[in-house]
């Protein structure tokens, strides 16, 4: 391996990648040294198109094939944008082949494929990692210790989140995200396993003993064999009585935050999963007060705004330039840290738990 940059492939054409694509060069770590696409033209022109604005040097190879790109002795880790579908294959033979792994997220159609591609990563000595950006900002740890400190927010008792958007109209007619040979997860693996992850963190990854979820609405675009989920709403129960839930859809206007209550007063993130643009990042302690006068009624409004100094997006301060910076150094150093695929497949098995009880009218599910 290169003693100091981490050489990069990109697995796929994707437009998530052109992001990270910027992201690779602001890491400082790392580089990109190719892409591969079903045909040679294709990456040459995905290529040209993210090179006229964010150029790496030497600009990175076209590659025909994902096979090829997965032999090359020239690249340390594999970026895999490719359908959640099709991906579980090449993340086995890029591990097999010694490469390093981040894939995009949900990480496989079920619990049973991830835990293939975690143990052939593990058996290879390689890393490990899904593509939540928020996870490497410099806001959760901020938000950890205000959680923690036991004054802002008391003990917690609910966590709700949201992360939905509203598609075009052409969305349920052409979109990967409603086939279900492609991404049979729909808007649950698309948005809500950011919602599942969220709530996972709060709790420090202690897990859900049961779930229940109702599938509000299902469809497929015309040629998808199944339905996939399109708006779906969830509900879970800890062992330690924290209860926590989360709505995700492709069918309302864009929202993506989340509430942590207590017995002392609530967080509040309006952005957790792609910070609003700005040079910080943040979110809301509030502790209303209530007092009450014989006829006189009062609610105050307590706020605290806390900043962490981080830009949004397209800076080296940037999570996803924070990603690839950690999963640059753990490839890098040789040594995988393992709370990284522990944590992907806690979130898959969440994920799993709330499909098969959406699709069982809502019935409750054991973990």
């Amino acid at each position: 391996m290169s003693s100091d940059l981490c050489r990069w492939g990109i697995l796929g054409t994707a437009t998530i990648a052109r992001k990270n694509w910027q992201a690779i060069r602001n890491s400082g770590n790392g580089t990109v040294v190719a892409v591969a696409s079903r045909t040679e033209e294709r990456a040459r022109e995905y290529i040209a198109e993210n090179q006229s604005q964010v150029p790496h040097d030497p600009p990175p190879r076209p590659i025909a094939g994902y096979e090829e790109m997965i032999a090359a002795d020239d690249i340390d880790a594999i970026y895999i944008p490719l359908p959640t579908g099709v991906r579980k294959e090449y993340v086995i033979q890029a591990a097999k082949a010694g490469k390093h792994v981040l894939c995009e997220k949900p990480c496989g159609r079920n619990v049973e494929e991830v835990e293939e591609m975690i143990g052939a990563c593990s058996e290879a000595n390689v890393q490990f990692m899904d593509g939540v950006m928020f996870m490497h900002s410099d806001r959760l740890p901020r938000l950890r210790e205000v959680l923690d400190e036991d004054k802002a927010v008391g003990t917690i008792k609910r966590i709700a989140s949201q992360f939905s958007f509203m598609a075009p109209d052409d969305f349920l007619k052409e979109n990967i995200r409603v086939h279900s040979d492609l991404e049979p997860l729909g808007s649950l693996g698309d948005l809500g396993w950011y919602c599942i992850r969220m709530i996972l963190w709060t709790m420090k990854y202690e897990m859900p003993t049961s779930v229940q979820a109702d599938m509000i609405r299902q469809s497929g675009r015309p040629d998808s064999p199944d339905s996939v989920p399109i708006s779906l709403s969830a509900e879970m129960t800890f062992a330690s009585g924290v209860t926590g839930s989360f709505f995700c859809s492709f069918e309302m206007e864009h929202q993506q935050w989340c509430n942590i209550s207590g017995t002392g007063g609530h967080v509040y993130l309006n952005d957790f999963v792609l910070p609003y643009n700005g040079p910080e990042v943040g979110f809301d302690i509030e502790q209303a007060h209530f007092e009450q006068d014989i006829c006189n009624f009062r609610m105050e409004r307590h706020r605290t705004r806390v900043n962490v100094r981080e830009y949004a997006d397209s800076h080296p301060t940037s999570q996803e330039t924070k990603l690839f910076r950690n999963f640059g150094d753990l490839a890098l150093s040789g040594k995988p840290d393992q709370h990284w695929p522990e944590i992907s497949l806690k979130t898959q098995k969440v994920l799993d738990a709330c499909l098969r009880s959406a699709r069982d009218g809502g019935s409750s599910v054991e973990l």
